[in-house]
C-alpha cells in the first residue's frame, strides 16, 4: 500500500513523484546535517569518506547503514534477497541493519525528531509520514549527488539518466528558493479496475468501455450473486479516492489535479469532479457491500480471490499482495477506469500510472551517504529486474525488466500501458503533500461510498478542507504546473 514545491511534471512521462551536481560533505559533517541542524552545536558525526571514481557519494567503506522498509503489498524480500546482497557484494565491510514496519510514521517520526533516524527509509502505507513536512523539517537529504553519481551497471550513464523520464522531478521540491531532489519514487504503478479474468471469461463477461456498460456489466454480476464492486473502508479508502480522480481527470483533463494539487479555489467543486463522484456515488449506493466499511483491504482482497467480489480499484501491487492467497481459478486482470461521459476529455483508454514508494536517506542519520548508495544500489538494473520479478511490479528504471516473462497481472497493466499511448497521467500529489488533505478525502470517499452517495456533500467537504490548508500559513505550500 503504498508517494516539492513546484513539481512540473510532463505528463507522458509517468511519474509524479534534472540531477544537479553534488553537495561535498565537509570532513566528519555532512552539509546535510549542518543545513539540517544536526543538533545546536552543529558537531554531530556522520560517516564520511574518499570520493572516487568508484565511490563516487564518498561512503565510509566500512561505515554500517541502518535500513527500514515498509512490509506491505510489495513485501520485503527485494531489500533482504537482492538489494542488500547487491550492496555488500560492492561494500563487503558496510554492515546493513535492517527492520521491517507496517507502522512506518509511528516507528520512525519519533527517531526523526529526535535527530537519529535510520539512514535509508521506504516511507509508504496507511501510517505513511507527511514527506512534505519531512522535507520542510530539513529531514530528509538531498539526492542531487545520486542521481548524478555514475550507475552501478549501466555504463556511461548517471544514475538520472538510467531512469524512467520524470522519475527525479517527482521526488523534487524547492527548498529555500533552490530545487532539490529528496525522494525516490522506486515502485512505478499502474492503476485501474482489477478482475478475475477467468471469472469474466467463464461468464462471458465483456470488459466495459462506457458506463453505461459498466453498470450494466455490474447489474450482472449482481445478479450472479456476487458483490460487483468494492473496496476496504478501514485503511484503504485511499483507493477509492483514486478512482474517483482518475475519472475526474478523465472527464476533465489532467488540468483538474493540478488545480487540486495547486489548493486552488474552485478545484474540488469542478464540475469534472462533481460529475465523478454522482456516477462512483451510485456505484456506492447499488454495488457496493456496506460491511466493507469496517473491512482492512486484505479482507476485502481475499473476498475477491474467493469470487465474492468482482471489481476491485488498486494498483499493480496487488496481485504480488495476494500472492499466497490466489487459487488456481483466478488469474488477475486490469483494466482501464471506464468513460464516465461522452464528452470525456481524455478518452476510456486513458490510464493512472504513476511511480510510488517513497524512498529517502535521512539528513540527520548516522550515515546519509551510506544510505544514498543503498539508494544507487537499488537503481542498478540488476536490482530492479530482481524486484520486478520478485514484486510483479515495474521499477523507475527504464528497461530493467524488458524481454521477461511477467506475471499475468502485470502483462494486463503493460497492455494497458500500451493501449493508452500518449494518454497517461501522473495523476495527484496532495496526498503526500498535505496529509491533513489526504485523510480528510479518505473519509469523504467513504462517506460517499458507504453512506448515501452525496456527490455535492463529498466536492463541498474537499472544497472546505483544501482551503483550510490553503489559508493555514504554518503549511509550507507546493505548487506544480
Amino acid at each position: 500500500m503504498s508517494e516539492m514545491t513546484s513539481s512540473s511534471v510532463d505528463r507522458r512521462t509517468l511519474l509524479r513523484r534534472a540531477a544537479a551536481v553534488g553537495l561535498i560533505a565537509a570532513p566528519g559533517v555532512s552539509f546535510l546535517s549542518a543545513c539540517a541542524g544536526s543538533d545546536d552545536s552543529g558537531d554531530t558525526k556522520q560517516a564520511t569518506g574518499t570520493k572516487s571514481a568508484d565511490n563516487p557519494l564518498g561512503i565510509d567503506p566500512k561505515a554500517g547503514v541502518e535500513i527500514v522498509i515498509f512490509d506491505g503489498g510489495l513485501g520485503t524480500k527485494y531489500a533482504t534477497d537482492i538489494d542488500t546482497p547487491l550492496f555488500n557484494k560492492k561494500w563487503a565491510d558496510a554492515k546493513i541493519t535492517y527492520s521491517a514496519t507496517q507502522q512506518v510514521s509511528t516507528t520512525i517520526k519519533p527517531r526523526l525528531n529526535a535527530g537519529s533516524p535510520p539512514d535509508m527509509i521506504n516511507n509508504s502505507g496507511s501510517d505513511i509520514m507527511d514527506f512534505g513536512a519531512i522535507v520542510k523539517a530539513g529531514q530528509a537529504a538531498d539526492l542531487s549527488d545520486l542521481f548524478a553519481a555514475p550507475s552501478l551497471d549501466i555504463a556511461g550513464k548517471t544514475v538520472a539518466e538510467t531512469l524512467v523520464p520524470g522519475a527525479v522531478e517527482q521526488g523534487t521540491y524547492d527548498v529555500d528558493g533552490a530545487r532539490k531532489p529528496f525522494a525516490v519514487n522506486y515502485s512505478f504503478t499502474v492503476f485501474g479496475l482489477w478482475y478475475n479474468k477467468k471469472l469474466f471469461d467463464k461468464n462471458s463477461w465483456t470488459i466495459p468501455t462506457s458506463w453505461a456498460d459498466f453498470t450494466a456489466l455490474l447489474d450482472k454480476i449482481k445478479a450472479a450473486g456476487i458483490t460487483p464492486f468494492g473496496y476496504a473502508g478501514a485503511n484503504a479508502s485511499y483507493y477509492m479516492v483514486r478512482a474517483i480522480m482518475t475519472s475526474a481527470a478523465k472527464i476533465g483533463t489532467e488540468q483538474v489535479l493540478k488545480d487540486i494539487d495547486n489548493l486552488k479555489p474552485g478545484a474540488w467543486t469542478n464540475d469534472a469532479v462533481l460529475q465523478a463522484a454522482k456516477a462512483w456515488g451510485e456505484v456506492g449506493n447499488k454495488y457496493i457491500d456496506k460491511s466493507f466499511l469496517g473491512l482492512k483491504h486484505t479482507e476485502v482482497q481475499l473476498q475477491q480471490d474467493q469470487d465474492k467480489v468482482a471489481f476491485y480499484p488498486c494498483g499493480s501491487w496487488l496481485e504480488n499482495e495476494q500472492a499466497a492467497s490466489t487459487p488456481a481459478t483466478f488469474e488477475y486482470a486490469m483494466m482501464a477506469f471506464p468513460s464516465v461521459t461522452a464528452a470525456d476529455k481524455l478518452p476510456a483508454t486513458a490510464i493512472n500510472a504513476a511511480a510510488g514508494e517513497i524512498y529517502f536517506a535521512a539528513a540527520k542519520g548516522k550515515n546519509p551517504q551510506g544510505g544514498k548508495e543503498y539508494l544507487r544500489t537499488m537503481l542498478s538494473k540488476e536490482a530492479a529486474l530482481g524486484f520486478t520479478k520478485l514484486t510483479k511490479s515495474l521499477t523507475v528504471v527504464a528497461g530493467a525488466a524488458d524481454g521477461v516473462t511477467i506475471s499475468p497481472g502485470l502483462t494486463s497493466a503493460n497492455d494497458a500501458l500500451s493501449k493508452a499511448g500518449q494518454d497517461v497521467f501522473m495523476g495527484y500529489l496532495f496526498d503526500t503533500w498535505y496529509k491533513k488533505l489526504d485523510d480528510a478525502s479518505r473519509e469523504a470517499a467513504n462517506q460517499l461510498m458507504f453512506k448515501g452517495g452525496d456527490a455535492q456533500k463529498f466536492c463541498d467537504t474537499m472544497e472546505a478542507a483544501s482551503q483550510a490548508v490553503a489559508k493555514d500559513s504554518s503549511i509550507t505550500k507546493f505548487t506544480r504546473s
